[in-house]
């Protein structure tokens, strides 16, 4: 997998950073934290991104693909497709202008809506998310170095950041059957 430069720095920055807030302004975790998670992007879209260029995919056009994948017809309205990628309008039509000029998506008339526009993904597309998805999961979709259940927390970390924005409502707790107990 192509990595972002390695900056081969001799120090920590955002550590380094994190001392010198404390000193200056308190309490130095929420931004330590806010830094690093910033910067996790950083690196993971780089090298999730250089995974798709030979598709000449970005994330966010593979995350469209993968959605209309998801849908049982292949087709998703434009505006559904911008509600479960949590992204603008623009960037939806932006984003399925580029998948319909590569051939991977098509628009047609929502028969259901006058108005409304559904995207719809073509074979050419789901041959392309076979073989993308092939690769982002042999290259652990740049988390290799956690183990599973350091995954499994980083998720459940990252939820409570979810559930708080408003993003959906908090899971619900439920019985387990089988075991008797709460999940």
């Amino acid at each position: 997998m192509s990595q972002p430069k390695p900056l081969n720095l001799p120090f920590d920055p955002i550590d380094r950073a994190a001392e010198t807030w404390r000193e200056r302004f308190g309490p130095s975790s929420a931004m330590a934290a806010v830094t690093s998670i910033m910067r996790a992007h950083q690196i993971l879209l780089s090298q999730l991104d250089a995974l798709l260029k030979p598709y000449d995919l970005t994330f966010a056009r593979y995350e469209a693909l993968v959605l209309l994948t998801f849908s049982r017809t292949g087709t998703l309205p434009l505006w559904k497709i911008g509600e479960r990628l949590m992204v603008h309008p623009t960037s939806v039509t932006n984003t399925i202008g580029r998948l319909e000029r590569s051939g991977l998506v098509r628009r047609r008339p929502n028969p259901r809506d006058g108005r409304g526009v559904l995207a719809e993904i073509t074979e050419a597309g789901r041959d392309v998310v076979r073989r993308a998805t092939d690769d982002l999961m042999a290259a652990e979709f740049g988390l290799g170095m956690y183990a599973e259940s350091e995954l499994g927390q980083m998720f459940d970390l990252l939820r409570t950041l979810r559930v708080a924005a408003g993003d959906f409502p908090a899971p619900a707790m439920r019985q387990d059957e089988e075991h008797g107990g709460l999940l």
